[in-house]
């Protein structure tokens, strides 16, 4: 999984410096809206919900934008019908795409979506040609300096993860988790007073591919621009970022 490691140790950099603020409050929102509909506007009963608020915590969303979009979602303030959507398609060097969007737009959003793409040399693809590739997975880092290989790993293993990883070459663990165990292997290791980098619900490659530092500028630019449509959430790719990619980002 130390690809997905990579990937993510880099959105999460990028999100830090990212001056459009108000741009990643209103992908948390919809992520809000979306999840207090489909599970209720408690978050003790919805995992899902209790993971997003997570991330709007992370991302400092004051607590008032969050508690509306919950009342958004769930009825209470009237609601703007968000739909799910999962595009995917194919980058440059054959790079499996999976984009997730929410939209209450089907027509908006699928053209803005094909246009990125194939702006930059990717293509849109059917449903189901690159989804196989992809597991959807409870994903945990959690910082080497704060607790052993051993402890943690015996801790998540026993609370039901799926697979703890240690790559030598980077500075957190990755848990892999069933998604509806995500949020209380979260909750047990912060019990345990391990602190935890981030927690979230991602879609995995299977299998990792690599290609050439030139084709991998491409595939970053492509994501760049789909990550900045309003209606997308969240990008996926499954090209694994090695020592010599990381050092031409």
């Amino acid at each position: 999984m130390s690809g997905h490691s990579k990937w993510s140790q880099i959105k999460r950099k990028k999100a830090t410096v990212d001056s459009k603020r108000g741009k990643i409050f209103s992908k948390i929102v919809k992520e809000l809206s979306v999840a207090a509909r489909m599970g209720g506007a408690d978050p003790e009963g919805n995992s899902r919900l209790r993971t997003v608020m997570e991330k709007a915590k992370i991302a400092n969303m004051p607590m008032e934008n969050v508690k509306r979009a919950i009342q958004k979602g769930a009825g209470e303030l009237g609601s703007n019908m968000y739909e799910e959507i999962l595009y995917e398609g194919y980058g440059p060097g054959g790079v499996a795409i999976l984009i997730e969007a929410l939209t209450d737009n089907k027509n908006r959003t699928v053209a803005e979506v094909r246009y990125a793409m194939s702006k930059y040399g990717a293509t849109l693809g059917e449903a189901g040609c690159v989804a196989w590739m992809f597991q959807k997975k409870g994903y945990i880092l959690v910082d080497k300096k704060s607790v052993s290989e051993d402890t943690l790993m015996s801790i998540a293993l026993d609370a039901g993860a799926d697979d703890m990883k240690n790559d030598p070459k980077e500075d957190n663990y990755e848990i892999i988790t069933p998604v509806e165990e995500l949020s209380n292997i979260k909750s047990l290791l912060e019990k345990s007073s391990i602190p935890v980098v981030s927690a979230e619900v991602a879609m995995i490659p299977s299998n990792y591919i690599t290609i050439e530092p030139s084709i991998l500028e491409r595939n970053m630019r492509i994501i760049d621009v789909l990550e900045e449509l309003d209606d997308v959430q969240n990008v996926y790719a499954n090209f694994e970022l090695t020592d010599e990619v990381l050092s031409s980002i």
